[in-house]
C-alpha cells in the first residue's frame, strides 16, 4: 500500500523539515525535527505546525487538518535522508 506524502523542503543540516499540510483548515506549515540527545548517536524526533512568531515547533497545538495519515507518511519519510547522513543514528519518537 502507498500512502500519498507531502514534498518536504530539506535543511542544510539533514535534521531539519518543513512541509505544507492541506487540508479543511486551510495551509498549515509544519516542522520535524531531529535533536541530539546526551546519548551518543540517539536523537528526538519532534513534530508539530511551525510556530509563525519564532519559527519554532509549537507542540502543544493540534491542528486536526483532516490529512493525518499523509502527514504522519510524511513524518515517517524524512528518516530516510536523516539516517543516509547519520547512518549509526538511533531515533527516539513517541
Amino acid at each position: 500500500m502507498t500512502i500519498e506524502k507531502y514534498p518536504v523542503l530539506i535543511g542544510a543540516t539533514s535534521m531539519v523539515f518543513e512541509f505544507v499540510s492541506e487540508g479543511r483548515k486551510g495551509n498549515v506549515s509544519k516542522l520535524i525535527i531531529y535533536n541530539k540527545t546526551h546519548l551518543h548517536n540517539f536523537y528526538n524526533l519532534g513534530f508539530g505546525d511551525k510556530d509563525k512568531n519564532t519559527g519554532e515547533i509549537n507542540g502543544s497545538v493540534i491542528t486536526n487538518n483532516g490529512d493525518s495519515e499523509k502527514v504522519l507518511a510524511t513524518v515517517a519519510t524524512t528518516h530516510y535522508e536523516f539516517t543516509n547522513k547519520f547512518p549509526e543514528a538511533m531515533i527516539f519518537a513517541t
